[in-house]
């Protein structure tokens, strides 16, 4: 309780999701692969950089915004693809959309939305991104492209380091289902929390996949679930990301790159942007944390596209160190889920709310006035 007590910021969100939603559907996102180390090392990274002020550099008004694949943010902060969002707040895909609309950052939809692709291009975000896999039926890939592209999605982002499913124990212990099971053990888990219960009532039984939803054929969130494991595809390469390319016209970003000889080849291939990630930890166990890999990535690309970064990102010096090691700007997963779970959109808006602040704050404090003044001399390397 202490710890609760003294949590602030993004960290009291996830406190108060904690509280709110039963714990099946908690770990689902706060959870990751086998021992958690690569989760844990995400949001350790970050420790181990220290920033150094220059406070007297005159940073008496601070501009955020950027510039990203030819749009105006209004920070270098975006809502990665969470699965499932629909399973925190009714309607959790658009309502996470509708907050970055109002806060002027861009999201992208994962591919195991509860909603459609074109439900949430219906909330009227504009940059907009959709997630795709290599299936292994490739139609399957080129659909969801061209639907994106009829939906008029801005940029299509390749997840590629989830061709196999990650061993995420929480869920095992759980008994995590999608839908979530109603047994006798679900029941007493899910009654501990009646007011997410309550919330839920009407949608429980409406929770799916609705990307994977095809006419005739059976659109239960199980036998969707069987169908998206058997898709998944360990054989793909980068024959596929060519293939990607020659269908999607818009920018094409590859999610999931942790080693600088791939970000040299899919530049390559005519990739448009890179995001290192390690899928949250969700994946592998062991992988190096994403701030760890960003620094050879980013040299490795030498400004020919935009590097993104995803994983661990918890407060807005976080931001600002990342982009003091080669990122453009951040993904945020599960920090968008604990503010769904919080309050909805408004939930939502509360969490780029206290990004947006603290990155101010913390540009202001570095003696920052904008964006492109962050750079590698603004860190050092903390010693153990």
């Amino acid at each position: 309780m202490g710890a609760e007590r003294r949590a602030s910021g993004i960290a009291a969100m996830r406190q108060m999701a904690r509280r709110r939603l039963p714990r099946p559907v908690f770990d689902f996102a706060d959870g990751a692969a086998e021992s958690e180390w690569t989760m844990r090392r995400n949001e350790g990274a970050f420790r181990t950089h220290a920033l150094l002020p220059r406070p007297l550099r005159g940073a008496g008004e601070r501009d955020t915004s950027i510039t990203l694949f030819g749009h105006r943010l209004s920070m270098p902060l975006i809502l990665g693809p969470t699965g499932l969002a629909g399973l925190f707040w009714p309607d959790g895909e658009a309502c996470a959309g509708r907050a970055a609309k109002a806060a002027g950052v861009a999201a992208c939809l994962s591919h195991g939305s509860v909603c459609t692709l074109e439900d949430f291009a219906a909330t009227g975000l504009v940059p907009r991104m959709m997630q795709v896999f290599v299936y292994t039926d490739r139609g399957f890939t080129n659909e969801l492209a061209n639907r994106a592209a009829a939906a008029g999605y801005n940029a299509l982002v390749l997840t590629i380091d989830n061709q196999l499913t990650g061993n995420r124990w929480r869920d095992r212990r759980n008994g995590f289902t999608i839908p979530p099971s109603l047994g006798v053990r679900g029941l007493a888990q899910f009654a501990a929390r009646p007011g997410w219960l309550w919330r839920m009532r009407r949608h429980l039984g409406r929770i799916t996949f609705g990307n994977y939803v095809r006419p005739g054929e059976p659109s239960d969130a199980a036998s969707l679930a069987g169908r998206m494991g058997a898709l998944l595809d360990p054989s793909m390469s980068w024959a596929d990301v060519d293939a990607l390319r020659k269908v999607w016209q818009g920018p094409l970003i590859l999610k999931g790159v942790m080693h600088p000889d791939d970000a040299r080849e899919a530049l390559e291939r005519g990739v448009d942007g890179l995001i290192v990630s390690n899928h949250g930890g969700r994946q592998l166990d062991g992988a190096a944390a994403s701030l760890d890999a960003l620094p050879a990535i980013a040299e490795a690309v030498a400004g020919r596209c935009p590097v993104l970064v995803d994983g661990g990102v918890r407060q807005g010096s976080d931001i600002v160190k990342a982009l003091a090691l080669g990122a453009s700007a951040c993904l945020v997963g599960r920090p968008q889920l604990w503010g769904l779970a919080v309050g909805g959109e408004a939930g939502v808006a509360r969490v780029l709310q206290i990004y947006r602040e603290e990155l101010d704050r913390a540009m202001g404090l570095c003696g920052h006035a904008r964006i492109a003044d962050i750079a590698g001399s603004d860190l050092m390397v903390r010693r153990a």
